[in-house]
């Protein structure tokens, strides 16, 4: 019996690495599947940055793509991403910003200084929004179709090989079936 007792440690450790062994290399790991996919966006805020146009359910509904970018001024990936996301408006590209739980004038200063690539920014100071639409941590990425169906979600910056190998395949494929 003693025999016995000694070898549950050894089979757990198997069945745990087992477990842990096929989870590093399935398909979408790190990502969740957003609830929206195929569905009418959620909700926007109402307020928006002094100063700028709000992001209006009519944006999400124009015909055209559009891509729904949740960020802040006091978060680093987005600061990354961010000449991305001004390299796709330049290229015509439809961007809608959502400010996260962020003071005015900090999210003001960080467009000052970066640049503007939005069409129109709301806020979401309290957060409420973001949990509406399932943002877990900013940034995070939305493809938005002309009738404002939620086709992908991206979290994380808009930068390095998932973003080459996921996101812009996406929006490819979005923008395709948009023209």
């Amino acid at each position: 019996m003693l025999k016995w007792m000694l070898m549950i440690p050894v089979v757990l450790f198997a069945g745990l690495a087992t477990l842990f062994y096929t989870g590093m290399y399935r398909e979408g790991q790190g990502q969740f599947r957003s609830v929206f996919l195929g569905k009418q966006a959620p909700v926007l805020p109402t307020t928006s940055l002094p100063g700028y146009a709000p992001l209006t359910d009519a944006n999400l509904r124009s015909g055209k793509v559009t891509v729904v970018n949740f960020w802040a001024s006091w978060c680093p990936p987005c600061r990354a991403e961010h000449p991305v996301l001004m390299d796709m408006a330049a290229q015509g590209i439809r961007i809608g910003g959502i400010n996260m739980m962020d003071r005015d004038a900090n999210a003001l200063r960080y467009l000052e200084e970066l640049g503007n690539p939005y069409i129109g920014i709301s806020t979401d100071p309290n957060g409420r929004n973001r949990v509406e639409w399932g943002v877990t941590a900013p940034p995070e990425t939305f493809i938005i179709g002309g009738d404002g169906t939620v086709l992908f979600r991206f979290q994380g910056p808009l930068v390095g090989t998932d973003y080459e190998n996921r996101f812009k395949p996406a929006l490819a494929k979005a923008l395709q079936g948009a023209g």
